[in-house]
């Protein structure tokens, strides 16, 4: 049995931090940063039967067009991601009266919209980015037993390429579903690898006023390549969904517009029409 303080529940029977219970969820989620972006989302359902919000998770389940779908903010961060995976999979795969994991699991679809600014002088803003890989370079899945998922050529390409510093934790390199892949994507898809930083400032080469460990960072995650794959573009939570859905058995893709770009120094003339555009285009490839 799970231990009271491993598995923390609310008093009415909700998980601790996104305050659900399992009938309060689909199979079918999208994640979004920014607990505003939720209604951006649902207000394109035909209807809204649950929401809630606790903190910067905020929930809202509906249907669109017949299908049952579910759209949580996770807030910024690998940490933050650590919270929401691990508490959602224990909606659909432990009883939460006996505090047993099921004998069957159920496996869900969780697809993220979100911003990033891209790395690649010719990946414009008011495009689209797939991440069919994403290069972790935040520590928080090393927690974990990862190696059975990780890509370990691409990882060592990735170190040496970069002459990165071990002090700061090793990448790890996780592939996308290619389920969701195979459904979600076409031709306005620009596909390549995401980096995922555990940090804004620093950790995605930007310098205000403190020195960093690292000031050509970025020129080098740019030159990066491997059997054909770039990186495209930098955010802040991509790998550790897909680390944590391909260990707990969910089909996870993450899906970015880019509203900036680093080597131009260009940002979108109207950042709020790309991300509606990625929305309405995400929304019919699920119901699909």
């Amino acid at each position: 049995m799970i231990q009271n303080s491993e598995l923390i529940l609310n008093p009415d029977g909700s998980l601790y931090h996104i305050n659900l219970r399992p009938e309060h969820i689909a199979h079918d989620i999208i994640f979004v940063g920014d607990p505003d972006r939720v209604t951006t989302i649902t207000k394109r359902f035909d209807s809204i039967e649950f929401s809630t919000q606790k903190r910067e998770f905020k929930t809202q389940t509906g249907t669109y067009k017949g299908k049952r779908i579910t759209v949580i903010s996770t807030g910024i961060g690998p940490d933050n991601i650590d919270i929401v995976m691990n508490e959602l999979d224990a909606l659909v795969n432990i009883d939460l009266e006996t505090r047993q994991p099921k004998a069957t699991t159920t496996k869900l679809n969780i697809v993220r919209i979100g911003t990033s600014g891209s790395l690649q002088q010719d990946i414009p803003v008011d495009s689209f980015v797939m991440s069919v890989f994403t290069i972790g370079m935040d520590n928080m899945l090393r927690s974990y037993l990862i190696d059975s998922v990780t890509e370990k050529e691409m990882e060592d390409a990735f170190i040496n390429q970069t002459n990165w510093d071990l002090k700061k934790g090793k990448p790890y390199v996780i592939s996308c579903s290619k389920a969701l892949q195979q459904k979600i994507d076409d031709n306005r898809m620009v596909k390549g690898c995401t980096g995922t930083a555990p940090g804004f400032y620093g950790p995605q080469g930007r310098i205000l006023r403190l020195t960093i460990q690292d000031p050509d960072l970025n020129h080098k995650i740019e030159k990066f390549h491997f059997k054909g794959i770039r990186m495209t573009n930098l955010e802040m939570e991509t790998a550790a969904i897909y680390g944590l859905g391909k260990l707990l058995g969910h089909e996870c893709l993450s899906l970015n517009a880019i509203i900036a770009n680093r080597p131009n120094g260009t940002f979108s003339k109207d950042p709020h029409q790309v991300i509606e555009k990625l929305i309405d285009y995400t929304l019919e490839k699920l119901i699909q």
